[in-house]
């Protein structure tokens, strides 16, 4: 007997390997199978909502300072003062640089002594002429002398007051392009002025839009210096005529810069605002494109459930939702792609 049981040894061991075998290809599978359905998936959502959206059409255009000079001047002469610094704000009226007047000062005072003389010689005239001690022609003759020297008078008070060179406007003061004692000429520029409490800014629109543009009309204005910021403007007139090469027409707007963030040259991403809606919309993260249909996962009950909405317009990273979801449904916005339909979700609200 011991022999027949040690015969039927290698019969044993092989029908345990066998046993062995199954148990080994069957208990993945099982185990596997129970780790997923016990699996959480980890998920960012958001809870959709009416929210602004804007139709706009959008343009790039430069800025401008609502009022731009080169100061200049009008005589060669010497800089005597020089009266302002490198980028300094100013008002209208203020004395920027004096050029040497000594000349002009002297023939001015010269002339209203020559004015007083013939205006003293006028009046005896006039009391002769009144006697009749004297002719009409000699009286009018000492009154067109007299007028003459007054003009020879105002004209070199111009010329004197036009030695000192102030700002036209408020503004701000670009470099100072002259030194204290320098020599000018006529037409030398001795700085910049702008105006920047206004911004203009000249864009282009497609002339399908004509219609849809008007004198008034918001617009917002953009920066790659101020990623933060909107600049709220409106338009203040439009071209009359439309590019017959490009087919674009011009529009001109106006921005409020009273923080004078806003400089001249500016590059500026523009939108016209021409209607602004509540409408349901998602981060554009949310949605699932399959073939030419368009799905998301929601949370219901802690469970991922897929559903198929139907989209409209696409405006910033967001689209608007025609139908398929409600208002306050929680929406998968990250990891949707790690999902199934039914698995179980640990969901953590996005803060943006």
């Amino acid at each position: 007997m011991s022999a027949a049981f040690s015969r039927r040894i290698p019969l044993f061991l092989l029908v345990g390997v066998l046993i062995a075998l199954v148990i080994y290809l069957q208990w993945p599978e099982q185990v596997t199978n129970k780790v997923k359905h016990q699996r959480v998936v980890s998920v960012k959502t958001t809870k959709i909502a009416l929210a602004e959206f804007k139709d706009a059409v959008e343009a790039v255009g430069t800025s401008r300072a609502n009022e731009q000079v080169y100061i200049t001047s009008k005589y060669s002469d010497v800089v005597e003062e020089v009266l302002f610094q490198d980028g300094e704000a100013v008002k209208k009226g203020e004395v920027l640089i004096r050029l040497n007047s000594r000349e002009e000062a002297a023939k001015v005072k010269e002339l209203q002594a020559n004015l007083a003389e013939s205006v003293s010689q006028l009046n005896r005239f006039q009391d002769l002429y009144k006697q009749k001690a004297t002719s009409q022609s000699l009286v009018d003759q000492q009154e067109a002398q007299t007028k003459a020297i007054s003009a020879q008078l105002l004209s070199a008070q111009i010329k004197l007051a036009e030695l000192t060179i102030k700002a036209p406007f408020s503004g701000v003061l670009g470099f100072r392009e002259i030194s204290l004692g320098a020599l000018i000429n006529v037409g030398d520029v001795i700085t910049s002025l702008d105006d920047l409490s206004l911004i203009k800014v000249d864009f282009s629109i497609p002339e399908r839009y004509l219609t849809t543009v008007s004198i008034g009309q918001r617009i917002e204005a953009t920066n790659t210096a101020y990623n933060e910021d909107v600049f709220i403007g409106e338009i203040t007139s439009i071209d009359s005529r439309v590019d017959s090469m490009t087919r674009t027409l011009k529009v001109r707007a106006k921005i409020p810069n009273s923080d004078r963030k806003l400089r001249a040259g500016m590059l500026l991403n523009l939108q016209v605002v021409r209607k602004v809606e509540q409408v349901l919309q998602i981060p554009e993260s949310a949605v699932i494109p399959i073939e030419n249909d368009h799905f998301v996962f929601v949370i219901e009950s802690d469970k991922a459930v897929k559903k198929q909405l139907e989209i409209g317009r696409r405006y910033h990273g967001f689209i608007e939702v025609i139908s398929g979801l409600d208002m306050g449904a929680v929406v998968v916005i990250e990891g949707a792609l790690k999902l199934r339909d039914g698995v179980a979700v640990n969901a953590m609200e996005s803060k943006s």
